[in-house]
């Protein structure tokens, strides 16, 4: 059931439970995520960068194949077809293409520009009943070729940025796309409760997931946090599954190199990983 991601980060806050957004890359990835969430009757966001939609050959194609798996897989839980770290440009093609949510990262800008940017698309969203999603402060590593810092957020920004009537909001607090260094310091909690304390009933957004020791996930969720980002962590398992079906023969045995059987091990390690973080969120029987 596609639907913006606005209702279920509102449940999920006032829940104290967090929904994982997981980044969709191609009809694998999305088939696995969506039974999941149906299975464990979980709500789900499906997270779509720019690269993953390009390499999908657009964002139409994406709307178009979400919605017909939706629908044949007769999936009842709700799921936001969500545009992860958006262009301003990037943003109004997802709109057009039939997106249910939308991120505008204005975050690498000058921030009177991210503040007009994101105050003209939270109105559009808005008009076509879509969920908005602003960036305050770089999250570290890099985002289809965006590299950034890490550095926290100004709790005072994030409370403009918020009070422009977005649904969520995305504020660094020293998380990092991909894998974590040995030398993190970890999340900056004192941010986080500077940030909460600024925004109010604000679902809050923790980027770069994947890495994060489950104590500190936890915390961040007692903090405010309602929505988690995974990506890196359901590439890892397909990658190990695939590698490790191929290293062991399976591929030479009868049609073990039909695709259908060649992906399956790395579509069933995605189910676990998703199923694993979902219990972890507590988002398992919310919808």
């Amino acid at each position: 059931m596609l639907v913006s991601a606005t209702e279920m980060l509102k449940k999920a806050k006032e829940g104290k439970y967090a929904v994982g957004q997981f980044n969709i890359n191609n009809l694998e990835w999305t088939k696995s995520i969506l039974l999941t969430a149906q299975e464990l009757k979980s709500p789900v966001i499906l997270g779509v960068s720019e690269g993953a939609g390009k390499y999908m050959t657009g964002f139409k194609t994406v709307s178009a194949m979400v919605r017909a798996m939706d629908e044949e897989l007769g999936i009842t839980v709700p799921v936001a077809l969500h545009l992860d770290h958006g262009t301003y440009n990037g943003c109004y093609k997802c709109i057009k293409a039939g997106f249910t949510s939308i991120m505008f990262d204005g975050s690498s800008l000058p921030f009177e520009e991210n503040i007009d940017k994101t105050k003209e698309l939270v109105n559009v969203a808005h008009q076509l009943g879509l969920s908005i999603e602003a960036e305050v402060g770089s999250i570290g590593g890099e985002e289809d070729g965006v590299i950034g810092a890490g550095e926290c957020a100004d709790p005072n920004e994030c409370k403009q940025i918020a009070d422009l009537g977005i649904d969520f909001l995305a504020a660094g607090i020293g998380n990092i796309h991909g894998a974590y260094p040995e030398n993190w310091a970890g999340l900056s909690f004192d941010t986080l409760a500077a940030i909460q304390e600024k925004t109010g009933i604000m679902p809050l957004v923790l980027h770069g997931g994947t890495g994060i020791p489950d104590d500190q996930i936890k915390k961040a969720i007692s903090l405010g946090v309602s929505k988690i980002n995974v990506n890196t962590e359901c590439q890892w398992a397909f990658q190990e599954a695939t590698r490790e079906y191929i290293e062991a023969g399976k591929d030479k045995e009868g049609k073990g190199f039909d695709p259908r059987k060649l992906l399956a091990p790395g579509a069933q390690a995605i189910c676990d990983k998703v199923k694993e973080k979902m219990e972890l969120f507590g988002s398992v029987g919310k919808a």
